[in-house]
C-alpha cells in the first residue's frame, strides 16, 4: 500500500528522465522541495541523476520504465508509491521521435511510436488519477510540442501523436474539473535534447531544409531543457483555485542589429 503523505509533501513521477527536458525537470522540482521519482528505460542514466539530486539533499526514488507496457506502468506506480508515499504530481514527457516521410515509415513502426507518445501517456493517466480523484487533489503536466499547432514534415507520427496527446488532455480537463486534478499542457518549441541525436546526418540535415522550407524555422536559436522545466515548476506550484492549463514556450530570435 502506499504510504500517505500530507498534502505539503508532494512527490512528483517524471517520465523519460534520464535526459533533456525530464531530467531538468526532475533537478528543477527536487530543488523545489518534491520528492521525485525517476521513469525511463536507462536505469544507469536514472542511478547518475539519482545519485546527484541525493548529493544536492534531495529525496529521489529510481525506477526503470516502459510505457509501451501495462505491466511496467502498474509496477513502476506500485514502487514509487511504496517509495515516496501517495504520487501528488505526474509529469507525462517521455516521447520517440524518428525521422521519416509518412507514406515510407511503416505501420508497424508509426504505431510502436504512437504507442509511446500517446497511449503511453494514457497509461499514467490509467495508473496514477484514480488515487489523485479518490484524494480530490494532484498536478498532470503533459509535455507537447509545437508540432501540435504547426505539423512539421517528416518526423514520422511524431505530429500526429502530439495532436492525439492534446486532443486527450484538453478532453481531460473537463472530465477532471471539479475533482482537484489540475491537468495541464507544456508545449515547448525546438529544444537541446538528445531527441534526433541517433538520426543519420545526412537525413537529419534534410529534415531541417524541409522545415526551412515551410517556414519552421525562422532562426536557429533553440532552448535549454531548463527552460522548459520551469515552465512545469511554475504550473505544479501555481496556488490553488489557478491553473495553467497551457503554456507554450518557443526559443527568442536574437536581437538584430538595426542597422
Amino acid at each position: 500500500m502506499p504510504k500517505p503523505v500530507h498534502p505539503d509533501r508532494r512527490p512528483a513521477v517524471i517520465t523519460g528522465a534520464s535526459s533533456g527536458i525530464g531530467a531538468a525537470t526532475a533537478l528543477a522540482l527536487s530543488a523545489a522541495g518534491h520528492p521525485v521519482a525517476l521513469g525511463a528505460r536507462r536505469v544507469d542514466k536514472l542511478e547518475e541523476l539519482a545519485h546527484q539530486i541525493r548529493e544536492a539533499g534531495g529525496e529521489v526514488s529510481a525506477h526503470a520504465l516502459d510505457l509501451t507496457s501495462d505491466e511496467s506502468v502498474q509496477t513502476f506506480a506500485a514502487k514509487v508509491g511504496a517509495d515516496l508515499g501517495e504520487i501528488e504530481v505526474v509529469v507525462s514527457n517521455a516521447a520517440q521521435l524518428g525521422p521519416g516521410a509518412i507514406h515510407e515509415v511503416d505501420s508497424a513502426r508509426f504505431a510502436r511510436e504512437l504507442d509511446v507518445n500517446l497511449v503511453g501517456a494514457h497509461r499514467l493517466v490509467h495508473a496514477f488519477v484514480p488515487a489523485m480523484a479518490e484524494r480530490r487533489r494532484g498536478d498532470l503536466v503533459f509535455v507537447s510540442s509545437d508540432v501540435a499547432v504547426r505539423a512539421r514534415p517528416f518526423m514520422s507520427s511524431y505530429a500526429a501523436g502530439k495532436w492525439g496527446l492534446e486532443g486527450m488532455v484538453n478532453a481531460l480537463q473537463m472530465e477532471l474539473e471539479g475533482t482537484g486534478i489540475r491537468a495541464s499542457i507544456v508545449r515547448p518549441g525546438p529544444t537541446q535534447s538528445e531527441a534526433g541525436s541517433d538520426w543519420d546526418e545526412e537525413l537529419a540535415a534534410f529534415v531541417i531544409t524541409q522545415w526551412v522550407r515551410f517556414g519552421l524555422a525562422r532562426h536557429p536559436r533553440v532552448l535549454r531543457a531548463s527552460a522548459i522545466a520551469d515552465a512545469i515548476t511554475a504550473i505544479v506550484t501555481a496556488p490553488r483555485g489557478v491553473h495553467l492549463n497551457l503554456i507554450e514556450v518557443t526559443p527568442e530570435a536574437s536581437v538584430e542589429d538595426p542597422s
